[in-house]
């Protein structure tokens, strides 16, 4: 069978090829300690669990309205202009299956074969494959290291933009880095924007996974509402990655183009989990509230025990549950000549299994120093501090 041209240009995750990885190891009877997804093993709030079992009971078990319950779609416009100082309504929420379905259905509705899009690199992988399975062009912008946390890399950013760059793709709060842009580097962000006419894929998924500070969305500046979309998920603040249930936040028109794909593609989103939806976003928060501060527990304990490693650099970033480490050093220390061999040399010694900078895109140009992605969402404080302290004794004893 021949298969469409356009399967090539189709990527992947391959975290999950390392999470095969650590599977495989586990089963034969070792220990692992999994740093490698960003999954989480925290429960769904109680609430939010009831919520859709008498939703179920209740009979919400059918198809539903394509861009989502109005409910729902009430309450999320709701709960974004709360904290977001924006004027919405539901015909500016359309539901989703998950965060992904969001990034496919921008590029659907605002960009055309050979159209440029600038993405984040390192960034989440996906965001390329559907560029590029879409025929259009990927453009990759860096970060460089700041004083606190990775900044935005403006001079290629500026560079990269041609009369052929339709859309960037803005990732704040950011995965793998952990990054949270300074209110002039979003502002900034946002003149190029203008400038340049281009609309505006803003990945909000841990919008609510910050530990300090207060939230600003590049959505949210003069002249940008009209030019952005929120991807907004419930699968972080609420523990909710398996329930699959996000949404597309912004102008009524692309919000109505997206709601008609959903018609094409899945019908609608699952209806008692939209009810769950509900319940978690106007409901008693106190679930959410204990999942933020386990999380900051077990980022301190990693970032502590990550710089005392020899060879080893770490921020402690403000938000999301994921370390982005400088393992330069380490990986000299113990001889590994490039990623993989670091990485699997840690899995096989160790049992510490973890993504490295290539999972999250091809090197750029210049690229000297290497990194590692710690998530420590799915393991314990106990754990995270005994895995991360048998691979310092191993690259310390190197």
């Amino acid at each position: 069978m021949k298969l469409a041209d356009r399967v090539a240009r189709l990527g992947t995750e391959t975290a999950f090829a390392v999470s095969a990885e650590a599977a495989a190891h586990a089963a034969k009877g070792n220990t692992v300690y999994p740093f490698h997804l960003g999954d989480m093993n925290l429960p769904t709030p109680a609430n939010v669990q009831e919520a859709a079992i008498a939703a179920m009971k209740d009979g919400k078990t059918g198809y539903c309205p394509n861009g989502g319950i109005p409910a729902l779609r009430e309450a999320l416009a709701a709960e974004t202009a709360r904290s977001h100082g924006m004027d919405l309504g539901a015909d500016n929420v359309a539901i989703q299956p998950g965060g992904k379905p969001v990034i496919e259905k921008f590029l659907l509705a605002l960009v055309n074969p050979g159209d440029e899009v600038l993405y984040p690199n390192p960034g989440f992988p996906i965001y390329e494959s559907q560029i590029e399975f879409q025929g259009a062009k990927a453009v990759p912008y860096g970060f460089v290291p700041g004083e606190k946390n990775f900044l935005l890399d403006f001079e290629a950013i500026e560079r990269s933009i041609t009369p052929n760059t339709r859309a960037i793709i803005f990732n704040d709060l950011h995965n793998p880095t952990g990054a949270v842009s300074p209110r002039e580097e979003i502002e900034a962000l946002a003149e190029l924007a203008l400038k340049h006419d281009l609309y505006v894929l803003s990945d909000e998924a841990y919008w609510d996974i910050r530990y300090e500070g207060e939230p600003l969305s590049i959505a949210s500046l003069d002249g940008m509402a009209e030019r952005t979309v929120i991807l907004y998920t419930f699968s972080k603040k609420f523990a909710m990655t398996g329930w699959r249930l996000g949404g597309a936040v912004g102008p009524a028109d692309v919000i109505g183009v997206i709601a008609t794909l959903n018609v094409n593609e899945e019908s609608c989103t699952n209806h008692f989990v939209q009810w769950a939806g509900v319940e978690a976003l106007t409901g008693d928060q106190s679930g959410a509230q204990e999942i933020l501060r386990v999380l900051r527990e077990r980022r301190d304990v990693a970032v502590e025990a990550l710089n005392a490693m020899p060879g080893v650099s770490c921020y402690s970033p403000t938000a999301t549950f994921y370390l982005f480490p400088d393992v330069t050093g380490a990986m000299e220390r113990v001889g590994a000549k490039d990623y993989d061999a670091f990485r699997l040399g840690a899995l096989e010694n160790t049992g510490c299994s973890f993504c490295t900078r290539l999972h999250f895109g091809r090197a750029l140009p210049g690229e000297d120093r290497r990194y590692v992605r710690i998530a420590y969402s799915g393991i314990d404080a106990d754990r995270i501090e005994e895995g991360l302290g048998r691979l310092r004794d191993w690259v310390a004893s190197a």
